[in-house]
C-alpha cells in the first residue's frame, strides 16, 4: 500500500520541537486540551506548506487560502501574516530545518468551557500548533504512481461542508480512504454530487487526453494551490489545459493521470479501479513537472 504523502524515515523526527502558542515543546511533551475545540468537533483549519532551501513555496497562496478560510468560519487567527511568518522561521530555526520539510499549519477556535458545540464556548482564544518534519517523498511514487479505486463517498456541495474549507473535519476522506483501501487501491476516487470525476481523498486529481489537460471544474474540491499553479503553468506553457466535468469513461480511457499536493507535487497515477492507464508514458506530466520544479526555483530566487 502507498500514499502520495509516504515518506522517507528520517530518526530526526523522533526529537522535533513542536510550536504550540508560541511555545516550542518536544513531540512526546506537545499536547492540546481534550477540551479543544479541534479534539472535540474538529473546529479549525490548517495548510500544508513545504520548505526549500530555506523558503515556503507559495506561501502568499497558502496564506491567502488559511486566512480566507477562518474569516469564513468567523475564526480569529490572532494574528496577520507577518506573525504566522515569524513562527514558521523561529519553529524551522529552532530544529534546524532548511530544506525537505514539510510542515503543518493547524489552527482550532481553542479550549472551550464546556464539552459542547457553540462556538462561544471556546472563550480563551485560538489554538495554533506548528508541526515541522524532515520529510522527503519516496523515490518509488516517481516511477510506480498510485493505485485509485472510485468510492462511494462523494465531496458534497457547498452548503453541506464546502470542500474548499481546509479543515480539521476530515471524515469524509477518511471514509472515502478507507473504501479505497477496502477495494485494495492506495487511495480513493471520489466523484462530485452529480457523478463527475471530482478529486481523491487526499489530492486534486487530473488526466490527459490526447495532449490536453483536464480536471474537475473545482466546484466540489479543495482549492489546492498546486492545483492552481498546475493550471497556470499549462496555460503559460501552451499547454492546453481544462477545467471541466468528465466522468470515468474519460478518466479510464485517459492517455496519463497524476495527482498534486504540496507534499508530492505532481505524483502519476497508474491505474483506476483496476483498469490501467495509458501505456505507461507520462511524457506531460514529466514536462509538468518540470515546470513546477523550475516555478519553485523561482519562488526560492526571488
Amino acid at each position: 500500500m502507498t500514499t502520495t504523502h509516504e515518506a522517507d524515515e528520517d530518526e530526526r523526527n523522533q526529537n522535533i520541537l513542536i510550536y504550540i502558542n508560541g511555545a516550542l515543546k518536544p513531540r512526546a511533551e506537545a499536547t492540546v486540551s481534550v477540551y479543544d475545540s479541534g479534539f472535540l468537533l474538529g473546529d479549525g483549519m490548517w495548510e500544508g506548506m513545504r520548505l526549500y532551501n530555506g523558503v515556503w513555496a507559495f506561501f502568499d497562496e497558502h496564506m491567502d487560502r488559511f486566512f480566507n478560510s477562518c474569516k469564513a468560519v468567523s475564526l480569529d487567527v490572532g494574528m496577520d501574516k507577518a506573525g504566522i511568518a515569524e513562527a514558521l522561521q523561529l519553529t524551522a530555526q529552532a530544529n534546524g530545518m532548511t530544506d525537505d520539510v514539510h510542515c503543518r499549519l493547524m489552527l482550532t477556535r481553542g479550549v472551550k468551557v464546556k464539552p459542547f458545540q457553540h462556538p462561544s464556548l471556546s472563550r480563551s482564544g485560538p489554538t495554533l500548533v506548528i508541526i515541522m518534519e524532515h520529510s522527503k517523498p519516496v523515490e518509488k511514487l516517481a516511477s510506480q504512481g498510485i493505485r485509485l479505486a472510485t468510492v462511494p463517498q462523494v465531496r458534497g456541495l457547498p452548503m453541506a461542508q464546502d470542500a474548499k474549507y481546509n479543515s480539521h473535519s476530515k471524515l469524509n476522506c477518511v471514509i472515502a480512504c478507507l473504501q479505497a483501501e477496502q477495494a485494495g487501491a492506495d487511495e480513493a476516487l471520489m466523484l462530485d454530487p452529480h457523478g463527475f470525476v471530482n478529486t481523491t481523498n487526499a489530492c486534486n486529481f487530473f488526466i490527459v487526453r490526447r495532449g490536453e489537460v483536464w480536471t474537475s471544474t473545482g466546484d466540489y474540491c479543495l482549492n489546492g494551490v498546486t492545483r492552481q499553479k498546475v493550471i497556470d503553468l499549462c496555460r503559460a506553457d501552451g499547454i492546453p489545459v481544462f477545467e471541466r466535468n468528465y466522468s470515468l469513461y474519460e478518466a479510464y480511457g485517459a492517455d496519463e493521470a497524476f495527482l498534486t499536493g504540496t507534499f508530492g507535487a505532481q505524483t502519476r497515477v497508474s491505474e483506476i479501479d483496476g483498469k490501467p492507464i495509458g501505456d505507461g508514458t507520462y511524457g506531460v506530466t514529466d514536462r509538468i513537472r518540470q515546470l513546477y520544479k523550475q516555478a519553485i526555483a523561482e519562488n526560492i530566487a526571488r
